[in-house]
């Protein structure tokens, strides 16, 4: 087997679409889309991804409608109450990103409950994206360095002072949903990154594309600006 990404970065769109479609409201295609993210989040722990990061909320889906908002913080603190023991029984641990502070407390206890409990499993590193954007980090870094003195800084300073200092940047970006930009998602870390984009909606993104993707990420010549 080529070399596999170590870490997949995805941005999971089309749940709304895809509700609209089914004619359902668009909390059920939210739903719908855990189902899917269990799903993709076992497939990469079983072929040896190490790190998997989704774009659970970003910072810009706080202007959604209130009771769209509403409905997806519960649907996060249920999830990550229900999807524990799936946690458990894969090894996966789980961390999160983004700007904690504007999460409901309900959110932070239950997402604490959850990562402290997987904090010793050492298979897949699932992180989520959470109140999350590309251009709230590197501007929380920067005001960060400023207030420690810093007056000039090289990348690997920046990068010291990301919330994913911790993590590899990810070798694969995916995109369902039929749309082809980043969306303010790990500006910084995706400058190398290879990209997947797809039609298919996020509850119909199915483990056997997800493997069409790595594949595909295998074929890549990954040349970081020099040639092969």
């Amino acid at each position: 087997m080529k070399e596999l990404p170590k870490h997949v970065a995805i941005i999971m769109d089309g749940n709304g679409r895809w509700a609209k479609k089914q004619g359902f409201l668009r909390a059920i295609g939210h739903e719908n889309g855990i189902g899917t993210v269990r799903k993709i989040t076992e497939a990469a722990a079983e072929i040896g991804v190490k790190f998997l990061t989704l774009y659970t909320f970003s910072t810009e889906n706080w202007n959604r409608p209130a009771i769209e908002v509403k409905a997806l913080m519960e649907l996060l603190v249920k999830s990550l109450r229900k999807e524990l023991p799936i946690l458990q029984k894969n090894n996966i641990r789980l961390v999160s990103i983004g700007d904690r502070d504007a999460l409901p407390a309900s959110c932070i206890k239950e997402l604490d409950s959850v990562v402290e409990s997987t904090a010793t499993h050492t298979g897949l590193t699932l992180i989520l994206a959470l109140s999350y954007s590309g251009k709230w980090e590197i501007t929380t870094a920067v005001n960060k360095l400023l207030a420690q003195g810093y007056t000039q800084v090289d990348e690997a300073t920046i990068s010291n002072y990301l919330q994913t200092k911790d993590f590899p940047d990810p070798d694969l970006m995916i995109r369902t949903g039929g749309e082809h930009r980043i969306s303010n998602f790990l500006l910084w870390q995706l400058a190398y990154s290879e990209f997947y984009f797809t039609d298919t909606l996020w509850p119909d993104f199915t483990k056997q594309e997800f493997q069409q993707a790595i594949a595909e990420y295998q074929n890549r010549d990954r040349r970081y600006g020099g040639v092969s």
